[in-house]
């Protein structure tokens, strides 16, 4: 049997003169040696983007990180910090991939940006900046640390006993994560289920209990060095055994 094919939406970059379609090997990696699967990268056309194709081919979706934020207009805030920086094409892909691939039961994973992008997808919103927060925790990396140090654990988060991704490890009351992000869910959608919280209250992980298929979200990165870490490798097995039952289901 092919390895099934998991669709990774890609982030709007200039590189050099040109814009450029771009995904980090990070992820494509992780979709290759955690879920074994079959990466696809797919542009961000946004209204352009041919749904119905796209889906025909996709036993998996999975969206990654980015630099860029999700544009606070589609869950009806003003940008609080123009400065930083956004990807109106990558929403306008991203959000009806989403609500399709719910619909249809096909395996959605969802890492740090594709974490806020589901949960505006579906009707929740987002804090923009977690660290100005009462109580809050400051979750976002320093620019001038290594990677290594920048993707680091950073802090444990408490999952919630008898769910989904807790019984997808093994049922640990806590995980250590890295965290490399500034904003956060504040409302969460509705249908969808807290998997784990940070200490200071912050969702970490969810689902979409609705969902036909297999849907996980995560605010922190699985995808670093994802052979070294058993955690991260479990959730990616998950998913990629997930796609293998979709692709075996449509045949």
């Amino acid at each position: 049997m092919r390895r099934p094919i998991v669709l990774v939406p890609a982030c709007t970059r200039q590189i050099g003169h040109f814009p450029n379609h771009a995904a980090q090997n990070k992820y494509v990696n992780a979709v290759v040696l955690g879920a074994q699967c079959m990466p696809l990268i797919l542009p961000s056309l946004a209204e352009l983007t041919d749904m119905e194709a796209v889906l025909a081919v996709a036993d998996g979706v999975m969206l990654t990180g980015s630099a860029s934020n999700v544009h606070s207009d589609l869950y009806g805030q003003p940008i609080r910090n123009p400065a930083l920086p956004l990807d109106a094409a990558r929403d306008a892909t991203t959000l009806p991939l989403i609500r399709a691939a719910v619909k249809r039961g096909i395996p959605l994973l969802g890492i740090c940006r594709g974490f806020q992008e589901i949960n505006v997808a579906l009707g929740g919103t987002l804090h923009q900046a977690v660290q100005e927060l009462p109580g809050m925790m400051d979750h976002r990396d320093r620019e001038d640390d290594s990677l290594d140090v920048q993707y680091g654990p950073a802090h444990p988060i408490r999952l919630t006993p008898g769910g989904k991704f807790a019984q997808m490890l093994g049922n640990p009351e806590e995980i250590m994560v890295n965290s490399l992000h500034g904003q956060g869910v504040d409302v969460l959608a509705p249908g969808l289920t807290v998997e784990a919280v940070a200490h200071d209250g912050l969702v970490e992980a969810y689902t979409v209990g609705a969902a036909q298929g297999f849907t996980l979200a995560v605010q922190w990165h699985p995808e670093w060095r994802i052979t070294e870490n058993p955690d991260s490798m479990a959730m990616f097995q998950a998913f990629g055994n997930a796609c293998r039952e979709y692709q075996a289901r449509r045949g």
